[in-house]
């Protein structure tokens, strides 16, 4: 079974950079588009960013993270990594890595990812 852990949040001053990772068991995340969402309290959960499946498109942002945020993969380590920099208070959210095991090849969708990680939480506070 699809398995992924994501790990890296933490507190970070507005304006500061965090690094999550999204490591993968039990499958290969290059066969699959993977996808990192956030939800903030009392908000929907949203897309981020994709990296599509197999590679085969650029990597696939929310115009609220466009040119902050940096999706990349790692096939050796079998991870995904979403860098994030200049940190923005509203940018405060759980963030969780997906899988699209149902073959999408892009998306920042909610329904077109089936298997989800626990989250990790990013604070951006003074």
């Amino acid at each position: 079974q699809a398995q992924v852990v994501e790990s890296g949040g933490g507190l970070v001053q507005p304006g500061g950079s965090l690094r999550l990772s999204c490591a993968a068991s039990g499958f290969t995340l290059d066969y699959y588009a993977i996808a990192w969402f956030r939800q903030a309290p009392g908000k929907e959960r949203e897309g981020v960013a994709c990296m599509s499946k197999g590679g085969s498109h650029p990597p696939y942002y929310a115009d609220s993270v466009k040119g902050r945020f940096t999706v990349s993969r790692d096939n050796a380590k079998n991870t995904v990594y979403l860098q994030m920099n200049s940190l923005k208070p509203e940018d405060t959210a759980v963030y969780y890595c997906a899988v699209g095991t149902l073959g999408v090849i892009r998306s920042l969708s909610v329904p077109d990812f089936d298997s989800w990680g626990q989250g990790t939480q990013v604070t951006v506070s003074k």
